[in-house]
């Protein structure tokens, strides 16, 4: 079984990405209840676990269940690169009851397990329910995902950076088939292995891509309106995110640089802030700083911003000399 989504004409020159709070929000209740999603997300867990007895996820555990549809209005998607999670919130609240209706019902029945009967009580009042899980995501993003925010939005930052370059050097139909292993691409279709059989033209539309931290190892396409076509792939590197760096520099690269700035330089293989690298590397950011001011004064590192913060990267030059080529 697979899914097809079909391009059209227009579709290509609509495709881009986004980055979604709000979804990090839901996902990250998945690593909560399933083991077998948790080994990259320990040091998170350890974090959290306070703050889950604060929680009472039972309203939206009913409507996101491990197998079966969950409500696309939870989730409404970013208009652009720089929305925040006070955007999606706000859109949230403002999905009409009977949308509310529609997409509860469908969740509730759409799924091989039979539901909690006291389940369908949120169908008797669609717009205080909506009230209510907007209010208890609001209270998740908060406790789960907040005080992480920085680090996991220069993660997935780092990730569509590496995205739209592959794009830039290799072309659209070689970044979409290298998301995921289940992905390929076929004709003027992109075709996702493993669910069920479907075939789902864009229409114009474009694809709307959404890396994720928590959705490892899954994929989440998004093909029913009214929400735009879309799909959320784990982003790259997840075994990293919570880890200082681990580095393999050798001992010459280490006598040359000083075994900081090797280790650092072996780092940005891909884009990197300062704050991130002080973390990964535990140290000051003005030691970093002053380490990454001598790597780029030696043209082995650059530096672009990136609307709150500048990213660094590897040279040709750098990348040639933290690998030994």
């Amino acid at each position: 079984m697979s899914l097809s989504l079909v391009f059209g004409p227009d579709d290509a020159a609509r495709t881009r990405f986004a980055i979604s709070p709000l979804f990090e929000t839901l996902a990250a209740m998945f690593v909560l209840l399933e083991t077998g999603r948790q080994k990259y997300h320990l040091p998170w867990l350890d974090a959290v676990r306070p703050a889950l007895e604060e929680l009472d996820l039972r309203p939206l555990l009913i409507l996101t269940p491990m197998r079966g549809w969950t409500p696309d209005f939870l989730t409404p998607a970013p208009p652009g690169p720089g929305s925040d999670i006070d955007w999606q919130l706000a859109r949230l609240r403002e999905t009409p009851p009977e949308q509310v209706a529609h997409e509860i019902s469908r969740s509730l029945t759409e799924r091989p397990t039979s539901v909690p009967p006291d389940a369908w009580q949120l169908l008797d009042d669609p717009a205080a329910t909506l009230t209510r899980l907007a209010d208890l995501v609001e209270e998740c993003w908060q406790l789960l995902i907040a005080p992480h925010w920085p680090r996991l939005r220069e993660f997935l930052e780092a990730d569509v950076a590496f995205r739209t370059q592959t794009q830039a050097d290799y072309g659209l139909e070689h970044m979409l088939a290298d998301l995921n292993p289940r992905i390929r691409w076929r004709g003027r279709s992109l075709v996702i292995a493993g669910l069920p059989a479907s075939r789902v033209l864009l229409d114009g539309q474009g694809l709307l891509l959404v890396p994720s931290v928590f959705l490892w190892p899954s994929l989440a396409p998004v093909i029913d309106p009214p929400a735009r076509p879309g799909l959320v792939y784990p982003a790259r590197g997840i075994a990293e995110l919570w880890q200082p760096a681990r580095t393999g520099q050798s001992d010459a690269l280490a006598r040359l640089l000083g075994r900081t700035r090797a280790a650092l330089l072996e780092s940005l293989a891909e884009p990197a802030s300062t704050q991130t690298l002080a973390r990964r590397h535990e140290l000051a950011p003005s030691t970093v700083s002053e380490h990454l001011t001598a790597l780029r004064d030696a043209r082995l590192i650059s530096g672009q911003r990136r609307r709150h913060a500048v990213m660094y990267q590897q040279t040709r030059l750098g990348a040639s000399l933290a690998d030994g080529s």
